[in-house]
């Protein structure tokens, strides 16, 4: 990494255009103030007054392979001189290259592809297919969950962020399993997966089996807190599904490709899904792409049968170039062996001790370089340091200190989601820890319990 340059003057003119010509999603546009980004380089990125933070959010949960890969940018360089775009009624090679590499780490359950621009769409098109494939209309997603912001999706999210935008029909939501703020008065992740697992099935009978086209999940529920399933859950979501004849959709846009260790974070059990959604690391956000993986049977469905559906940029050649280098480097340098060692032994023992240290740790989740902590202002009563839909100084102030020290977190209500690179290295998972260490050791004013 060359060092960045100082430029104080670049960083206002940036700001003061972005303020006066961008418009930023999900805020009050004059209560915000966009950090500028000049470039990055591996797990860094660096503003252009010189500033460099250290990516434990790797932007939103999406660049796994870290930032300006050389072999990734070259590859869209090469791509670039061969085919920018072409319309999605005709073929190319990066698409099909693209759409083979995903079905071949799918498994042989899958069968093709269908390549969207991103995350929320490839969920539109997943539930359009359901319905389509069951002839039925209801899909069942939980509460604690985030799908994207278009019109399906954002009604299946569970998070506040839906109430304003309750448009679309068919959409029912349920209480998924989360031990440290169990619904379901457990004291055990067994019965925290049981107790979950029959509230679904008294969901599913109230609701109707015969008007239930999908059940859909994010295999790790990721914004909302980097929840990992208990040990049986997924199993019993297919069961369940089976049972019923309701198709299982897995949303692996932000757990996928690498981030738990894995391709897709199912993958850490044996029950396979019916569709799965793809985004963010596929291309590790180089150029935009997301889609749908389709299983035989669903696919043959629309053999003789029109999909009514389709987008202008769908497969396009860039991203689909960035997709095949993509999933290249990550087998080439062993980015999934390297996530798990992480995890193991770095990021999960590491946020143990800040435990001991710093009692504003309530609860800490996660595999490979998808972690989740829960800031609480009491431990004995899990009281959030954060209540949901407000504004927290203690978070707020956590944020800040986080950046001051050079390190750039994924923060969502009262929780701090560790998400580096997947290549990132041992000695900076081991500096992004004692960069939060510090941090912490500056909000502990806000813990009140013994």
């Amino acid at each position: 990494m060359s060092a960045p340059k100082s430029d104080p003057a670049k960083q206002e003119a940036v700001s003061a255009a972005d303020h006066k010509y961008v418009f930023h999603s999900w805020s009050a546009q004059g209560a915000i103030s966009p950090m500028p980004v000049a470039s990055g380089s591996g797990s860094r990125f660096w503003d252009h007054a010189g500033k460099v933070y250290l990516d434990f959010s790797s932007q939103l949960v999406f660049t796994n392979i870290g930032h300006q890969h050389p072999k990734v940018v070259k590859a869209i360089q090469d791509q670039a001189e061969v085919l920018t775009t072409i319309a999605p009624q005709h073929a190319n090679d990066a698409r099909n290259e693209a759409a083979q590499r995903v079905v071949e780490l799918a498994g042989d359950h899958f069968a093709k592809v269908f390549f969207t621009n991103g995350g929320a769409d490839a969920i539109e098109n997943a539930i359009r297919m359901a319905r389509l494939h069951t002839h039925k209309h209801k899909v069942l997603s939980t509460y604690r969950s985030y799908h994207g912001n278009t019109g399906a999706a954002i009604n299946a999210t569970g998070d506040p962020r839906r109430f304003p935008n309750e448009f679309a029909f068919g959409h029912v939501h349920f209480f998924g399993p989360y031990l440290y703020r169990t619904n379901f008065w457990a004291t055990t992740e067994e019965e925290e997966c049981k107790r979950a697992l029959e509230h679904l099935e008294q969901t599913i009978i109230f609701e109707g089996p015969n008007t239930i086209a999908a059940i859909l999940i994010e295999s790790v529920p990721g914004t909302a807190g980097v929840l990992m399933p208990p040990k049986g859950y997924l199993d019993g979501i297919r069961a369940l599904c089976d049972k019923y004849k309701i198709l299982w959709i897995a949303d692996e846009v932000m757990s996928g490709f690498g981030r738990t260790g894995k391709w897709f974070a199912y993958q850490h059990g044996a029950a396979v899904p019916d569709l799965i959604t793809f985004a963010k690391g596929v291309t590790s956000g180089y150029v935009q792409l997301g889609g749908v993986v389709i299983s035989d049977a669903i696919s043959k469905t629309f053999d003789e049968k029109v999909f009514p559906g389709g987008l202008t940029y769908m497969g396009h050649p860039l991203a689909c170039a960035t997709a095949v280098a993509t999933i290249d480097v990550m087998k080439e340098e062993k980015m999934l062996e390297n996530a798990t060692m992480i995890g193991e032994t770095i990021l999960g023992p590491g946020l143990k001790e800040l435990a001991k240290k710093h009692k504003v740790i309530g609860d800490i989740r996660g595999a490979g370089v998808f972690w989740g902590v829960d800031m609480v202002s009491d431990r004995a009563t899990h009281e959030p340091l954060a209540p949901y839909g407000a504004s927290s100084p203690a978070m707020n102030e956590l944020v800040a200190a986080c950046k001051k020290h050079g390190l750039m977190p994924f923060n969502n209500f009262n929780r701090i989601h560790l998400c580096p690179p997947c290549n990132i290295s041992v000695e900076d998972a081991r500096l992004g820890l004692e960069m939060l260490d510090k941090a912490l050791g500056e909000i502990g004013k806000y813990y009140t319990g013994n």
